[in-house]
């Protein structure tokens, strides 16, 4: 609370003098039983004054109270009385603070004890710190930044004033911070790399710097020309209570953007997750339109999408395998990612080669201060992080790594299972280098690994690893660029030894070299250009199956090798036509060659793809063109304000795909293949249409949005019944070009302040497919649309954070979901000599419903900030019900019938604790 008082004495004597005619206005007003944020928003409607509070304090405060043509003062002694709340009065400003007395007058002397030497003076006329654009840290409130050459009289006109936002203490850039001018419509936001720019009237004037989980800030400015100016925007301290002003927060409703979800650490953090540690994949599960097949599944899907068709990136770099531990873990230590978004409608230009979604985390840059770190203990993980300075004020690194040592929790299964082992380990290494303000250096690297073995004789493990190197210049004060390049590996391995003549190694391997640039240019405060290009080069073993020792009988084969290079060129155009309406239009072309060498199958025209139509191979030398594809990709988006609280956004996405994973299991495993298009395989193809509403209620306090959308989708694959995927040389024979459609409405409602926070989500959506085409083979249900794999039509999520106290919180998360479909086999018969199967229509039939309800402590150490160690202890029961979701169904033949089963992951509560430390 002392920093609130502190706050609010700098305000009162950083203010002007008061305007007194003000306080001599007349007001009425008629309350029952209204709220604060009802209370507030009458008074503010009916004067110029604008209140702040701490929104926990009162957010329980009923008021009924009927007053009369009073003074301001005289209504608000009214309205609180017996209320214990005190107010005070500065300039257009009013505070009401609960339980403390606000004094407006500063003690004498206050800042001769504060301020330890005397105040920098600048010579009368001196601009020689000009010459060079230094550019200006502005630090401190009270003082006048003068912007641009200084002259006695600023004429007329505008001038370009641009920076960068950091956080000091890190000097982590600060991306979405909002720096408007007062008394004025004049607006920015700051890019991913802390950037902003707008025109400014030339003259004086005063700055607002607001952003998430920051200290809002003013500075005040001189401006007589372009120029440049740093601002440091403080983290926000929490002591016993958060100050949360509402009305600063980024809305949802004005931005742009359709379709986006962004969360931070501090959201995660809040839901309850499987053994106790904060899960990235699980929170964006709550999400709506994001769905998983079940539990130790990995992978998700995005409105009706296929878990191929997301986009998954960390640090720029691609992900292709998400998880940890049968999809238990996610592969992004919780402790150094920064961010998340979630792009499910509008999609920006820059993103490409996937259908449904992109989904980008961004970990933080190591601290340029000193050394910092983290570490965290869990029933069968621990996880650390430190980061710190190499190079004071220029250089930084943050290194993460996570591990298991869950055997222990195999030996509690059945007997059966106890050869079976598992185990993970990932790290993360990050390097930022400042060169100067305008240029800087980012090297990012990543690795992880997976072994297990279950119940049998053979092992299986894959890895990620990636490694990228970014660089951002600024240009000038309305261009910027960021550069990269990388490389990203995903590989896995089967192998069973215990046999020796039967022992194999059975790999796969895809490695993708990439580059691209990001532009950035503000033509205008209300107009803005991104354009850029990019290329990836793919180079893929699709499986090599070998024999392990001399005395192995396994016969060597090899898939050919595949190689193609992908390439893109964007532009994308945001205008703000008006205050209330803006448009973004944006252009993607990607060229995709398929190169060689390799061996191309041939098939008789107008005849179905199969070995026995095959009639000749075509071979091709080393990078020479194959087959090319190539096309436009769309994507615009209009929002339209009917309020500050109330607006309607419309989008239309247009996406090509050149990788496909083939599976013929609902979930990502890690027998799965990738396969790149090829003369015989045409890319996928999907366009999608969105609208959407968005309302704020009590000041932001909760927001809600209702979004529908309609997808096609075009040359989806799908594998024929018994299809053969693993050391296929003819794959393209087992798999058949699909069309599809996805459709859908989704709920979502978000409380942001007051002791329950959460969100929400209802979501309503189909996922069909059809394959009619003859020449392709036979039709799937005599070519009419039967539901993808992956089809759930309901799902609905809540996720909600009950604060007790400062230090001590409760959380639920409850889950429900259709059952995903399944084909049953419904009958036997004979022919030719043996028994065959008869199976239903293609998903047909459907697995029991999902539902599960998670619940979880928190208990925070004490909150003093000169500490050295802070803590925090989380306990939980993960399935709270104990409800036994099935996961699959098998079926088995026993004594000549055929009898199904389900399996189930999770049949009985589990619970969990975690033990969290940071220094």
């Amino acid at each position: 609370m002392r920093i609130v008082l502190l706050i609010i004495f700098c305000l009162f004597f950083s203010s002007a003098v008061f305007a007194q005619k003000d306080k001599e206005i007349l007001y009425s007003v008629d309350f029952k039983q209204a709220s604060i944020n009802e209370v507030v928003k009458d008074l503010e409607a009916k004067s110029n004054y604008h209140f702040y509070y701490d929104v926990l304090q009162l957010d329980s405060l009923r008021i009924t109270v009927s007053a009369n043509q009073l003074t301001i003062t005289n209504l608000l002694n009214k309205v609180f009385e017996g209320t214990n709340i005190n107010f005070a009065i500065h300039n257009k400003n009013i505070f009401l603070i609960k339980g403390k007395t606000i004094d407006l007058d500063l003690a004498q002397a206050y800042y001769v004890n504060k301020v330890g030497k005397e105040p920098v003076s600048v010579k009368k006329n001196d601009t020689s710190y000009l010459a060079n654009e230094k550019i200006q840290y502005a630090t401190t409130a009270n003082k006048l930044y003068e912007i641009g050459i200084k002259t006695n009289d600023p004429k007329s006109g505008t001038a370009l004033l641009s920076g960068i936002i950091r956080e000091p203490t890190t000097e982590a850039l600060v991306k979405g911070a909002s720096i408007s001018i007062e008394n004025s419509e004049i607006k920015a936001i700051s890019n991913q790399d802390g950037f902003y720019s707008l025109n400014v009237p030339l003259g004086k004037h005063t700055l607002f710097i607001k952003a998430p989980n920051k200290n809002d800030a003013n500075r005040q400015i001189m401006v007589y020309g372009d120029g440049k100016l740093n601002i440091d925007l403080k983290e926000r301290v929490l002591t016993l209570k958060e100050v949360q002003i509402l009305a600063n927060k980024l809305s949802v409703v004005k931005n742009l953007e359709m379709g986006v979800s962004r969360l931070d650490l501090k959201t995660i953090k809040k839901v309850p997750s499987l053994f106790g540690e904060p899960d990235v994949l699980r929170v964006v599960l709550t999400l709506p339109g994001v769905q998983t097949v079940g539990e130790a599944s990995t992978g998700f899907n995005v409105r009706g999408g296929s878990t191929d068709q997301n986009l998954i990136l960390l640090n720029d770099a691609t992900i292709y395998n998400p998880s940890h531990f049968f999809g238990f873990f996610s592969a992004f230590n919780p402790d150094i990612v920064k961010d998340i978004q979630l792009y499910k409608s509008t999609i920006p230009e820059k993103f490409g080669g996937r259908l449904s979604s992109v989904l980008e985390v961004n970990n933080r840059d190591g601290n340029k201060k000193k050394i910092t770190g983290t570490a965290g203990i869990g029933i069968i993980t621990s996880r650390f992080s430190i980061e710190g300075p190499i190079d004071s004020n220029k250089t930084s690194f943050i290194l993460g790594g996570r591990a298991t040592y869950s055997n222990w929790l195999l030996k509690l299964l059945p007997d059966a299972y106890e050869n079976s082992k598992a185990s993970f380990y990932d790290f993360n290494l990050g390097i930022n280098h400042q060169f100067d303000q305008n240029n800087e250096l980012s090297v990012a690297g990543y690795y992880s690994k997976d072994n297990f073995k279950l119940n049998s004789d053979t092992s299986y493990n894959y890895s990620n690893k990636n490694a990228s190197i970014k660089w951002k210049h600024i240009f000038n004060s309305k261009l910027n660029v960021s550069f990269n390049l990388g490389t990203d590996f995903y590989d896995y391995s089967i192998m069973s030894d215990i046999n020796p003549v039967n022992a194999y190694n059975l790999k796969f391997k895809i490695n993708q070299s990439n580059f691209k640039s990001d532009f950035n240019y503000t033509l205008s405060e209300k107009h803005s250009l991104r354009f850029g290009l990019s290329a990836i080069y793919y180079k893929l073993n699709p499986g090599e199956f070998k024999p392990i020792g001399s005395e192995s009988l396994v016969i060597e084969d090899i898939v050919q090798q595949e190689q193609a290079l992908e390439s893109a060129i964007y532009l994308g155009d945001e205008f703000k036509v008006s205050d209330n309406f803006a448009i973004n239009a944006g252009l993607r072309y990607s060229l995709y060659n398929y190169l060689g060498p390799n061996t191309i199958n041939n098939y008789a025209a107008n005849l179905p793809i199969t070995e026995e139509n095959q009639i000749s191979q075509t071979s091709f030398g080393k990078n020479k063109p194959i087959k090319t594809y190539h096309g436009p990709e769309i994507r615009m988006s209009a929002r339209y304000n009917f309020t500050d609280d109330f607006s309607i956004k419309a989008a239309y996405n247009t996406l090509r795909q050149y990788i496909h994973l083939l599976s013929n299991t609902t979930a990502i495993s890690p027998t799965d293949i990738y396969k790149l298009s090829d003369p015989n395989i045409k890319p996928q193809f999907g366009n999608q249409v969105s609208l959407g509403l968005y309302k704020n209620y009590n000041s932001k306090a909760i927001e809600t949005s209702i979004e529908v959308y309609y997808k096609k989708i075009k040359d989806y694959l799908d594998y024929k019944s018994g299809a053969s995927l693993i050391m296929n040389h003819h794959i393209e024979t087992d798999i058949v070009s699909t069309k599809g459609k996805a459709y859908g409405i989704e709920f979502f409602i978000k409380k942001n302040a007051g002791k329950l926070t959460g969100w929400m989500s209802y979501a309503y959506s189909r996922t069909m497919l059809k394959m009619d085409n003859e020449l392709i083979g036979e039709p799937i249900n005599r070519g009419e649309y039967y539901p993808a794999n992956h089809d759930k039509p309901h799902a609905f999520n809540f996720t909600g954070n009950y604060a007790f106290k400062q230090r001590y919180s409760l959380s639920l998360n409850v889950t429900y979901s259709t059952g995903r479909p399944i084909t049953l086999p419904i009958a036997k018969y004979y022919y030719a000599g043996s028994e065959r199967v008869f199976y239903t229509d293609r998903n047909a039939y459907r697995i029991p419903d999902y539902f599960r309800t998670d619940l979880a402590f928190n208990i925070e150490g004490n909150h003093k900030i000169d500490q050295t160690f802070h803590n925090s202890f989380t306990l939980g029961l993960y399935n709270l019900t104990g409800r036994k979701n099935a996961y699959s169904t098998y079926f088995v033949k026993e004594n000549g019938v055929i009898t199904g089963y389900k399996l189930s992951i999770f049949a009985n509560i589990l619970p969990f604790i975690s033990y969290n430390i940071k220094f």
